[in-house]
């Protein structure tokens, strides 16, 4: 009888390789066949569900991004005004070695963005779904300014910037000054204190 192979599992088993992969290696260092060796595969393996290196990107910044998504909700749940909005931006700040290498994939992806039309087309619907939410959340936590699309803007450059710089510059880029900088931010937008 022959093995029955659960497709959309191993399409995640090679994504979830892939993002590792990448963010250990980089783009350039990833190769398909230390892709399918992490996911545990021949290397032949990955042809029939992802033909090209460059595929395989496309899926492993789609799932970052669902990954951090359903950690901003679960970390917004219950919250409410400047916390939720707080909360909502950690998520995306490079704070631990999960998000560090999000961002370094995210970091790969933007660099094929620049080049592929179909790329940053994903990019921007993805980053519309942020700033969107992030809009919500700004006036939530009290910003009644005229300048919402400047503020949530202010935002994005935060904490997308801090991907880039974090990943680059670690030892100039804590976590702590992260949240601090996050902080500075919010109180000059929002008011109050963190």
């Amino acid at each position: 009888m022959p093995k029955i192979v659960d497709h959309d599992q191993r399409r995640m088993e090679l994504v979830d390789a892939t993002w590792r992969i990448i963010a250990e290696k980089g783009l350039d260092g990833a190769t398909m066949r230390d892709i399918a060796a992490e996911a545990g595969f021949a290397n032949g393996a990955l042809k029939p569900y992802f033909p090209s290196k460059d595929r395989l990107l496309d899926f492993a910044f789609e799932h970052i991004f669902a990954q951090t998504n359903r950690r901003m909700d679960a970390a917004v749940a219950g919250l409410a005004g400047r916390e939720a909005l707080r909360a909502y931006c950690h998520e995306i700040l490079p704070l631990d070695d999960e998000r560090r290498n999000e961002a370094r994939v995210a970091i790969a992806f933007w660099q094929k963005a620049l080049q592929d039309p179909a790329k940053a087309a994903v990019h921007e619907r993805s980053m519309e779904q942020w700033r969107e939410s992030l809009g919500r959340l700004l006036v939530q936590a009290g910003h009644g300014g005229s300048d919402a699309v400047t503020a949530v803007g202010a935002i994005m450059d935060l904490v997308l910037g801090a991907q880039i710089t974090a990943t680059l510059s670690p030892a100039h880029h804590s976590p702590q000054q992260l949240v601090d900088q996050l902080d500075c931010l919010l109180t000059a937008l929002i008011g109050g204190t963190a």
